[in-house]
């Protein structure tokens, strides 16, 4: 097992609604699953990796998350976000 995996935990399929919050700015999209230390979400807006946003899913508080990666599609972005507040959620940068 990888040790991204082990960090993360189990992912669970998840089709509930999320919001990314940048001062102003919110991006609505829905989750595709979701893990302790992250989640990856279906969104039509641009973001970019190593951006920081709080991330309300369904009806639970907002949480603090940092953008690791985005794929384009043709009719979006999926794009997986690592929890800032989960200890190791964000894996170190290998020297």
């Amino acid at each position: 097992m990888s040790q991204r995996r082990i960090i993360g935990g189990a992912r669970r399929e998840s089709t509930e609604r999320v919001v990314l919050a940048e001062g102003e700015t919110k991006i609505e999209g829905w989750t595709l699953n979701e893990s302790r230390g992250g989640l990856r979400v279906v969104i039509e807006d641009e973001v970019f990796p190593g951006a920081d946003y709080l991330v309300s899913v369904g009806e639970l508080a907002a949480r603090p998350a940092t953008v690791v990666w985005v794929r384009e599609e043709a009719d979006g972005r999926i794009a997986g976000l690592a929890y800032t507040d989960v200890d190791g959620s964000v894996p170190s940068s290998v020297s």
